[in-house]
């Protein structure tokens, strides 16, 4: 029997496999990548140049090419994470040319992330790759920060030292022949070929602004060899986000400053200016028609504007080094802040001044580390230290769809069917939609499940169809998807004897609180078509 019932999508159907990309996440299938030059390229030390690939799916087939003819190919499992190590071309790093070809080229099958780590002697950074999918025909620059002995005085930059030499843009082109401006008061005009990279110096009196292309390009913004400590110097960089002319509010959490805040800084760029502001933990809001990049000694990290917060990220330490995660959440939420499976409810979350903001850092153990949130959305950084580096970049955000269970990939789909039926042709409706009637053998799953169908029950469905019946054999209540049956929520007085309903209803009263009762499997109901979260495994 048909009812005018409207069907209710309470979650977008996505595959778990092929959804179209977007800026809601670090994932991708193409990506372009530069080393730059670190410390100086004629220095004797050999770089240790590395990627780290993370599989979201099972059989992803990944390729690295690094020269038309020097093609690599990695055969990756859902959630593995491998390391590509570089050491053996150290022709990749850049050293001082405008132009140059020196770029390698990642692809996959299926969505991965790619984190960089550039590494000589004892200067390391890493760096989260955009996606190419993601990247944009506009960028934003930022201002140069005050460093002792690098940019200041501002007399002694020079390109013929080390240390001294002025900031500097990586623009890397990825498969179009390109044409890149960097507008300023002494503008330039660059070609690209596909694959090709330029390097532009960031001289102070051309006060440059805005990077535009006619394609999208990659962006990396800093400096081969600034002054850290004690006569040292080391490389520092980030990848720029895309230009925007929205206000982005950005919220710094106490953590990735040092303990006294000295020459730590917000850089901040808009499209017609930029400024420079002093980090400030008891000022930890920060509003912007534009990006917002932290400087603080021997580090250049992006900051998440609070639009690009997630529900879950990917972390991998780095040996030899103290891991540790940054995290700012909603002060109501801390306990659904979760590293693996271990709950952050007891971290030492601090509160952020004038938000409703809190935030900790967090160690994490070596190799892989999932940072996940079971109801909302956060910012998470990975921050990395030893005796003589310090490194970070903001973690690649996985998802914004969040999940009592775990890290999403692709969300749960619940949906009320239009047509009121018997419970087989409410299975065989939801199966021709490649969906079934909803199973959920665990507590909380039965009431994440409730909750959404009472949001979306606007025409006060008395009760539906769910994935549960009885065996014909047995007279046992079994799920269609295969679970135990342990966790029931019947409700008084049911379920009758095994001679009486045969087919599970779920109640939408609001006091019945989803009780179940059995019913006759001829009765016309509405089902509850559904698809199972896909989760980083």
């Amino acid at each position: 029997m048909e009812t005018s019932l409207g069907v209710l999508m309470l979650v977008v159907l996505l595959n778990s496999e092929s959804r179209a990309s977007s800026l809601e996440n670090d994932t991708g299938l193409n990506f372009v990548v530069a080393f730059p030059e670190n410390i100086a390229y004629y220095h004797a030390t050999n770089p240790q140049n590395s990627l780290k690939i993370l599989a979201l799916y099972p059989d992803t087939t990944v390729k690295v090419k690094i020269e038309p003819n020097n093609v690599t190919t990695l055969q990756m499992s859902s959630g593995e994470d491998r390391d590509f190590l570089l050491h053996f071309i150290p022709q990749l790093e850049l050293g001082k040319s405008n132009i140059t070809n020196q770029t390698l080229h990642i692809s996959s099958d299926k969505w991965i992330t790619v984190q960089v780590i550039s590494s000589k002697k004892n200067s390391l950074q890493t760096s989260l790759v955009i996606p190419t999918e993601n990247l944009s025909k506009e960028y934003y620059i930022p201002p140069v920060p005050t460093i002792k002995g690098t940019t200041e005085p501002k007399d002694t930059v020079t390109r013929t030292v080390t240390e001294r030499g002025p900031f500097r843009l990586v623009i890397i082109n990825s498969d179009k022949p390109n044409t890149v401006t960097v507008e300023g008061k002494h503008t330039q005009d660059i070609s690209l070929n596909p694959g090709e990279a330029a390097q532009v110096w960031l001289n102070p009196d051309d006060e440059l602004r805005v990077v535009k292309a006619g394609e999208p390009v990659s962006v990396l913004f800093g400096h081969s060899c600034a002054m850290v400590k004690d006569c040292t110097c080391g490389l520092v960089y980030t990848v720029l986000p895309p230009a925007t002319d929205q206000t982005q509010t950005f919220i710094v959490p106490p953590q990735l400053a040092p303990v006294d805040e000295k020459d730590t800084f917000i850089l901040l760029s808009e499209k017609d200016s930029t400024k420079v502001e002093d980090f400030k933990a008891d000022s930890p809001k920060v509003s912007v028609d534009g990006t917002a990049v932290l400087y603080r000694p021997g580090l250049l990290l992006r900051l998440i504007p609070e639009s690009d917060f997630s529900s879950c990220y990917h972390i991998t330490s780095i040996p030899n080094m103290n891991n540790f995660a940054v995290i700012v959440t909603h002060k109501d939420s801390t306990e659904k802040v979760y590293v693996g499976q271990e709950s952050k409810k007891g971290a030492d979350w601090k509160s952020l001044k004038d938000t409703d903001y809190v935030s900790t850092q967090v160690p994490l153990p070596s190799g892989r580390n999932t940072i996940w949130h079971a109801s909302s959305k956060m910012a998470v950084y990975f921050l990395g230290q030893n005796n003589v580096s310090l490194v970070g970049n903001p973690a690649a955000a996985i998802s914004k769809h969040s999940d009592l269970r775990g890290c999403v990939l692709s969300p749960e789909v619940v949906r009320i069917g239009e047509d009121t039926q018997g419970w087989r042709e409410s299975r065989e409706y939801c199966e021709n939609m490649n969906l079934d009637l909803v199973s959920f053998s665990k507590t909380k799953h039965q009431q994440q499940v409730l909750k959404m169908l009472n949001k979306a029950n606007t025409d006060n469905l008395k009760k539906v169809w769910i994935g549960l019946r009885r065996s014909s054999l047995t007279g046992d209540w079994y799920w269609l998807d295969g679970d135990p049956v342990n966790n029931t929520n019947w409700g008084q007085d049911e379920p009758g004897r095994v001679d009486e309903g045969q087919c599970a209803a779920m109640s939408l009263e609001s006091s019945k609180n989803g009780a179940w009762r059995d019913e006759d499997c001829c009765e016309d109901l509405h089902p509850v078509c559904h698809k199972k979260t896909v989760l980083l495994q």
